[in-house]
């Protein structure tokens, strides 16, 4: 059976009041219309043709690196119509599934649930039974059980709104018998549109068998319409992510103060405090601790380490048994050893520290390469930038550099060298030396401080 997928995304969304179009705005870092292809996708359809609105050809552009067909709709005249345009792209298809851009939440074993319990009817339609059913179209059934109709709650009786069971829109049907019942589609209605839902009446006239099942999780099935109701799905979202991690042995000190923008791969004895983000592709070894205020972005962090409250890493890498912060930041390409010791308000950008190295206080290493068992002392900066280029800064094993110095590149300190606090130092320091560079120090007797003139 060749699968095809039609992703309905031609919605206005005139209610989000943005110069971006709907299905662009994003829950956990990625646009809504990316999380239904990405469902899409785990699907293995042969084909999946997405609906965009006029002028939308900044949807397409922004998720380009999918692999899917695109086709507009001109003119809005509701989602049976916009299911119309995407169908000569189907036309080799045995079966159309249908999905939405602004319903991002749906699970690919909900759909596969669909697929499977439609597999000999010529539709399927996949429902919930809500406690509030407002707004939704409302399932209507003969006395035997079978789906006779769906009607809109615009256009639902007083009898028919009482009905629990509702339309989620999601529906898989036999290719050539979809195509029969789009072209028969009215607009007679009190929008003046082509209700896909109207297909469901023209089967049941038909004869036709329609297969429904139940989404498990009311949050499957919500649509965005506005930001309230996209800051409400971001926050079910999250706490799906929470409580997959939690299930798998991680602990967090608060799941309600926790966001994932991307991947997070987590260990066994992981604790997280409040208040992280993870972005990208982050992974967490065995035993990480992660304290409160954190920022992770595409980074690994090796396993027993701790990340101390309100640090920042990104595009980095640390090794087992390392300690970061609190307040300090790891830019890209920074690699820290296992046992290294980065502290308070130290940066470290394109540089490997090595086993057991203390960078601890008040420090910027950058373009670096330095040895297992260095000190380096607080206040410690690299000077790698001489306002064109940048240039390498090299320290030795066991070497410790004093407080306050500025190591101007490109130099290369000795293993086992030490660099005399205060010091600027512009040639490389021999090993196992004492290199300092410092002027005299004297006292000046005659001097007064200055006191401020009366205006």
């Amino acid at each position: 059976m060749k699968l095809g997928i039609a992703v309905l995304a031609a919605g206005q969304g005139t209610r989000m009041k943005s110069d971006l179009p709907k299905v662009l705005h994003r829950l956990a870092g990625r646009p809504l219309l990316g999380h239904v292809l990405a469902t899409a996708q785990e699907l293995g359809a042969a084909r999946i043709c997405v609906v965009q609105g006029p002028g939308d050809g900044q949807v397409s552009e922004a998720l380009a690196g999918i692999d899917c067909d695109w086709v507009t709709q001109l003119d809005r005249h509701g989602t049976g119509h916009a299911l119309i345009q995407a169908m000569p792209m189907l036309h080799d298809m045995d079966r159309v599934l249908v999905l939405y851009g602004d319903i991002p939440l749906i699970r690919a074993e909900t759909l596969r649930q669909l697929i499977a319990t439609a597999a000999a009817a010529p539709l399927g339609i996949l429902t919930a039974t809500l406690a509030d059913p407002a707004g939704y179209g409302r399932i209507v059934r003969e006395d035997t059980g079978q789906v006779r109709a769906i009607v809109e709650a615009r256009d639902a009786s007083a009898a028919e709104l009482a009905i629990p069971e509702i339309n989620t829109g999601f529906l898989v049907a036999d290719r050539a018998k979809l195509e029969n019942w789009l072209s028969r589609l009215s607009n007679k209605n009190a929008q003046g549109e082509y209700y896909l839902t109207d297909i469901v009446a023209l089967a049941a006239a038909d004869g036709q068998a329609i297969a429904t099942c139940q989404a498990d999780r009311e949050e499957e099935i919500l649509g965005v319409n506005d930001r309230l109701q996209l800051a409400d799905l971001e926050r079910r979202y999250q706490r799906r992510l929470a409580g997959d991690l939690m299930r798998e042995g991680v602990t967090l000190l608060d799941p309600h103060r926790f966001d994932v923008r991307g991947q997070l791969k987590a260990g066994r004895d992981v604790t997280i405090d409040i208040n992280c983000l993870f972005e990208g592709e982050v992974e967490l070894g065995d035993g990480v601790s992660i304290g409160p205020n954190c920022l992770l972005k595409d980074c690994t962090i090796g396993a027993n380490s701790r990340v101390l409250a309100n640090s920042v890493i990104e595009n980095a890498r640390t090794g087992q048994a390392t300690q970061i912060g609190p307040f300090a930041r790891l830019r890209p390409q920074a690699d820290i050893a296992d046992g290294a010791h980065i502290g308070n308000f130290v940066e470290i950008k394109k540089a490997t520290i090595g086993p057991g190295t203390k960078v601890s206080h008040l420090t910027y290493i950058g373009d670096a390469r330095i040895g297992g068992n260095v000190n380096i002392g607080a206040g410690t900066i690299t000077c790698n930038y001489d306002g064109v280029n940048k240039h390498l800064t090299q320290i030795g094993e066991g070497a410790f550099i004093g407080s306050n110095t500025a190591l101007v590149a490109p130099v290369n300190i000795g293993a086992g060298a030490t660099i005399g606090a205060g010091s600027v130092i512009g040639r490389d320091a021999p090993a196992d030396k004492l290199t300092l560079t410092r002027a005299a120090q004297k006292t000046i007797h005659h001097w007064t401080r200055p006191v401020k003139i009366p205006k």
